[in-house]
């Protein structure tokens, strides 16, 4: 008998209304908050109401038993991520949520536009930072910003990287306002991680509901393995069809293991720790049965501190002694580029609307989130003075950490904050609390739907031929009643995210 029951024999050619048994009945998104599947009103939004019917015909012990059904799957496939800080374990399975989160093919287009523009501005302000630094001399950019920066490495200015790409594969996270607007929330251009669930979350929903992908026209994810390894390829300083790509990962105990294996396996390439690789006459080798074997193209999940102990740190056991004399050289193109962590300083994030209208001469196309710089006089008196109201971050932590919640602080949080920015206003930006868009998702404990928050991260893949947006990334949700934090460290899940395709003409 199928162990998959009753959601995946949801006929077809259903229809109908939201019945009022419906599973979605008692369901509400707090006050002032976007709901992305439902208006204000509680009725589905129309481009998703046919789903919502579907997914609401089912009981809660029905849906209970297809949740389990899609975790047991998951567990199996050992979808996992690390949290050391965790004295229950460090492995464990990245929680998911089977209630998707839609996109409407029309939103979708504009967010792809948007991303687009966003990816080619960053990666013509990293050109431009290790090269000339015209926006620094024509002061767009504050040169104490971006020279002043932890990430930013000033002895890799002049080195132009093999295939003449920085930002290989980003991932940009967007949050939505209670306006329904799409806003970035940060930048991710070093080693942007995530992309492995979205494919194994989409295999999950896909073996629950068919019915409801075949006739919603859902963008497939699947190609993504395929397209980063065509992207790899295509920026090898040799010929792409003779070109070696690997993924090198620290091992098996980060956090990510289980994407650097996933990915390595679902491109075809070999998954490579430190000790397999070796330079030679400024060229990268792997050592392999047969020999060493030249490499050409490095899809790097080791963070660049422990890159290559030549340059970085001397301690380090997970680099490769050489490997940045190599890509300096043009033997071997290492992605993504050291030095883009420059562009993921929250410091530097204000200004990224000015490096489009910059270097692209166009007016942005996304929005972003109002930020105060702390290092800036005004800004960090208006800040001091409005702790309570802000959301205050370390300009160079991510995962949640570093990070001040003002209007859920304590007055002891509050005052240990106000102490951090004074001592070193550079480190800290401070935004205002944006209420996050929500989405229904299953309490196990209550048996029903539940507005969670969410945000999402696309991913865009460059190469020498320009930026490709993934329809669909990453849903991350706030899994703890009340939470605006998703990120997995700090209890939140995903779910999988449906983009539907443009209707026929």
């Amino acid at each position: 008998m199928d162990e998959w029951p009753l959601l995946h024999r949801i006929p077809p050619t259903s229809t109908s209304v939201m019945p009022m048994t419906s599973l979605f009945e008692r369901y509400q998104s707090p006050p002032g908050t976007y709901d992305e599947l439902f208006d204000a009103t509680g009725a589905p939004r129309a481009d998703f109401a046919r789903v919502l019917t579907a997914l609401g015909a089912s009981s809660p012990d029905e849906f209970a038993r297809c949740q389990a059904l899609a975790e047991k799957a998951l567990m199996h496939q050992g979808v996992t991520f690390s949290v050391y800080a965790d004295n229950r374990g460090t492995e464990k399975v990245f929680p998911f949520d089977l209630v998707p989160r839609i996109v409407a093919a029309r939103h979708w287009t504009q967010l792809e536009r948007g991303l687009v523009q966003r990816v080619r501005a960053i990666g013509c302000f990293l050109d431009d930072v290790y090269g000339a630094q015209r926006i620094l001399t024509d002061g767009v950019i504050p040169a104490e910003l971006v020279l002043g920066a932890q990430q930013y490495m000033p002895m890799l200015r002049g080195v132009v990287p093999a295939g003449g790409v920085r930002v290989h594969i980003a991932g940009i996270d967007l949050i939505r306002d209670p306006d329904g607007t799409f806003r970035v929330l940060e930048d991710n251009v070093r080693t942007p991680s995530g992309v492995s669930y979205v494919i194994e979350n989409r295999q999950a929903t896909k073996r629950i509901f068919p019915h409801l992908f075949d006739q919603d026209a859902v963008h497939s994810v699947s190609q993504y393995p395929t397209r980063l390894r065509e992207t790899l390829q295509a920026v090898s300083p040799r010929d792409p069809d003779d070109s070696t790509v690997v993924v090198l990962t620290p091992g098996p105990y980060n956090s990510a293991y289980f994407e650097h294996s996933f990915l390595a396996r679902q491109m075809g390439v070999e998954l490579v720790e430190a000790p397999d690789l070796f330079v030679e006459r400024d060229r990268v080798y792997m050592r392999t049965t047969r020999g060493p074997k030249q490499v050409d193209v490095i899809y790097r999940r080791t963070d660049e501190a422990f890159l290559d102990p030549e340059v970085f740190r001397p301690d380090s056991l997970l680099g490769v002694r050489g490997v940045m004399r190599a890509w300096a050289a043009g033997h071997v193109t290492l992605a993504n580029a050291p030095g883009n962590g420059v562009a993921d300083d929250k410091a530097i994030y204000p200004f990224v609307h000015d490096m489009i209208r910059y270097y692209l001469g166009e007016a942005p196309l996304l929005e972003q989130v109002p930020t105060y710089v702390c290092l800036r006089d005004d800004d960090r008196q208006y800040v001091l003075e409005h702790l309570h109201e802000l959301v205050v971050k370390a300009v160079d932590e991510s995962g949640g950490y570093g990070m001040l919640m003002g209007p859920q602080a304590s007055r002891a949080e509050i005052e240990e904050f106000r102490t951090r920015v004074i001592a070193d206003p550079r480190k800290y930006i401070a935004q205002p609390r944006i209420e996050l868009s929500t989405c229904p998702t299953w309490d196990a404990d209550r048996r029903c739907m539940q507005a969670r928050r969410v945000d999402l991260r696309p991913y865009i893949l460059t190469s020498r031929d320009g930026p490709w947006v993934l329809p669909g990334g990453l849903t991350r949700v706030a899994l703890v009643p009340g939470s605006y934090v998703v990120n997995s460290s700090q209890g939140g899940g995903s779910k999988d995210t449906w983009v539907q395709r443009e209707a026929e003409a």
